[in-house]
């Protein structure tokens, strides 16, 4: 929990479907606000200058770098860390084809990897190696060469298709 302070801001925000409202330093970051003060420490922090992507979370529907945003700027907003996309106790098929396809290796990156991921699917369900390669490019990692990933992108693709069309059909 923040401690109120003379220079502090209370900001309220939907953290995985959970409200929270905490006094933060105008300065702090979403980053640390998310990390520290509501326990996701699922979000990694990496460069600190919005470049590596280890970071990621959506924010009002759209991934964002958390350690350049300051958490007042946060306030109302609707967030999903990685902790957020398991449901009912299963894994999201993301996370399950990352499991299974060896798309990790150290793990700092995969948190905002499977954040970009999510919003890549949701934008082109049907994604080419080229444009999983362009849509991951804003995340850095250093383990994997990246063809698991890829490969991993690639099976949840499409277990996220077939579902979309067992809904429908």
């Amino acid at each position: 929990m923040s401690t109120p302070s003379s220079t502090g801001r209370a900001v309220r925000m939907t953290v995985n479907g959970e409200p929270v409202t905490h006094t933060v330093d105008a300065r702090r970051t979403l980053s640390d606000f998310l990390r520290k003060d509501c326990g996701t420490t699922g979000v990694h922090v990496g460069c600190e200058h919005g470049v590596c992507g280890a970071c990621t979370v959506v924010l009002d529907g759209r991934t964002a770098r958390s350690c350049c945003t300051l958490a007042v700027q946060a306030e109302g907003a609707e967030i999903t860390t990685v902790e957020g996309l398991a449901s009912g106790g299963e894994l999201h098929p993301l996370q399950e084809a990352f499991w299974k396809n060896h798309g990790l290796q150290c793990g700092f990156c995969t948190p905002g990897m499977l954040l970009t991921v999510q919003e890549l699917l949701a934008e082109n369900p049907d994604p080419t190696d080229e444009e999983i390669r362009a849509g991951i490019s804003g995340n850095l990692c250093r383990c994997t060469g990246y063809l698991f990933i890829i490969d991993a992108v690639r099976e949840a693709a499409a277990v996220l298709r077939n579902s979309a069309a067992d809904q429908d059909g």
